[in-house]
């Protein structure tokens, strides 16, 4: 074809060029908008979850016990505890170390009971948890929230009065390391009429913890993650998973228990907080060898359905190797939380052992 025979087609294109309307760089422009405000919309919700915005509001039940709640401070951090004065003509002291990753509300529904039988009822928030600060970075350890507890007890000026422990989980490792110190006769110390140990995971070699707790707890790269994508959701599933199925917690116990641990973004820290697992692995023989060796008078409260101290092997090692204690297994559809689970049967079991010696 000559090149006079294409200048006709040329020209037509040209001609359509000129008089085609210039709207397909508006819609563009349009549509690219568009794509961002989507963007924009699915990225903000993301972003609030990963930042945990807003933060849950305290509910009546929790404002109320953090309202008669003081702190006291130790070593420039804030810690949160209660100290109720009870029974008239007593002198018996008892104070209540909780477990991870509540806060000292665990104790919330033995409270009033508790307070009818001692002259004061001391529990504390540990450095952390619940409303005591969450400094990070920080090495969260056993030997520092015992020294809390020291701390504790020289603030309130009961030095020199014998105390009965009553802990649970975390709060029962503590117990021990305050047990150690006592025996040993270490400055500071704690002078311990009884312990009363509950579901705590004493012994490495029958204790289980969760998926969860694994991966915090061993995984440098991913537990700033995970701490931050820990929600609600999440949450409730793995506490309600160490409740018996007729003992769950009701909507709004769930809710305060995240609420607690989320207050002072305290998700931030599970994964420095649960070092303790592995701390009880290298510090067994002297918490376990404290445990065994002591004269003090000693009870364990189990709920049989924990799985992370399952039955029969936690309890069985415990009455092998704590042949002093005595023991109280609760139903067999109690499980880890056995304070908040069957309170009745707690105290039952409590005061049984406190009205022994």
């Amino acid at each position: 074809m000559s090149v006079t025979q294409e200048c006709p087609y040329v020209e037509w294109q040209e001609a359509q060029s000129l008089t085609r309307p210039e709207c397909d760089c508006p819609t563009a422009e349009l549509k690219m908008r568009e794509w961002w405000i989507h963007v924009g919309l699915i990225c903000i919700p993301l972003v609030a979850v990963y930042l945990h915005i807003p933060p849950p509001q305290l509910s009546p039940a929790l404002r109320k016990w953090h309202s008669a709640g003081e702190v006291f401070h130790f070593r420039g951090h804030n810690i949160f505890y209660r100290d109720s004065y009870g029974a008239l003509g007593s002198s018996d002291v008892v104070i209540l170390l909780h477990g991870f990753p509540t806060s000292s509300y665990d104790w919330n529904k033995i409270w009033e009971p508790l307070t009818q039988r001692f002259n004061r009822v001391i529990a504390l928030d540990f450095l952390g948890f619940g409303f005591s600060d969450k400094p990070r970075p920080h090495r969260y350890s056993i030997f520092e929230q015992a020294s809390v507890v020291e701390a504790l007890v020289a603030h309130l000026g009961l030095s020199d009065q014998r105390v009965n422990l009553l802990s649970h989980d975390y709060g029962d490792t503590v117990a021990l390391e305050l047990l150690y110190r006592s025996e040993q006769n270490r400055t500071g110390r704690l002078t311990i009429n009884s312990l009363c140990l509950s579901n705590g995971g004493i012994f490495p070699e029958t204790h289980y913890p969760r998926l969860l707790q694994t991966l915090l707890k061993d995984s440098s790269f991913l537990a700033p993650v995970l701490t931050r994508l820990t929600n609600y959701m999440l949450f409730s599933k793995g506490i309600g998973e160490v409740f018996g199925p007729y003992t769950q917690p009701t909507d709004a116990e769930f809710w305060d228990m995240w609420t607690g641990l989320r207050f002072n973004d305290g998700n931030l820290v599970l994964d420095s907080i649960l070092q303790y697992i592995n701390q009880r692995l290298k510090h067994r023989e002297r918490w376990v060898g404290a445990l065994t060796s002591t004269f003090i008078p000693l009870h364990m409260i189990y709920g049989p359905l924990d799985p992370v101290n399952p039955h029969p092997q936690f309890i069985r090692l415990y009455q092998q190797l704590v042949q002093r204690s005595t023991v109280t297994v609760l139903d067999e559809h109690i499980s880890h939380y056995p304070q908040l689970e069957d309170p009745t049967g707690f105290l039952n079991a409590y005061f049984n052992f406190i009205n022994s010696f």
